[in-house]
């Protein structure tokens, strides 16, 4: 059996940094800055290095209904999530990730998307 994303891009360490890059587009995005203006950031980078440990075939964490209830109350438009995961293939691309690598891991936040998305523009 082949290595994961995870390994082969070398797992927690290099996560860390890309989820980190990712948050600083983020915060710098007018419409997406406001969901976090109140957020422990250090935490979120250690949640989402987690998520996306996940994401890429590492340790699983977190469940969908887990992500579900985290992005219920949040209200985020499907309009907002698209920027977001924009931004994460943007950082991907950063990160020179290959392009079939690039392309699964969006199918799959395509896929999550009804679980963080609250309403529909």
């Amino acid at each position: 059996m082949g290595q994961t994303i995870f390994e082969r891009y070398g797992g927690f360490a290099i996560m860390r940094k890309f989820v980190s890059a990712f948050y600083d587009k983020v915060l710098d995005s007018p419409t997406l800055e406001p969901y976090f203006e109140s957020v422990d950031m250090r935490r979120q980078i250690e949640h989402q290095t987690q998520f996306v440990s996940q994401l890429t075939g590492g340790p699983a964490s977190y469940t969908d209904e887990q992500l579900r209830r985290v992005h219920q109350r949040l209200n985020i438009s499907r309009a907002h999530y698209a920027e977001l995961i924009g931004l994460f293939e943007e950082t991907l691309e950063d990160f020179e990730f290959e392009r079939a690598d690039i392309e699964f891991l969006m199918s799959k936040l395509r896929e999550l998307e009804s679980h963080i998305v609250a309403h529909v523009d």
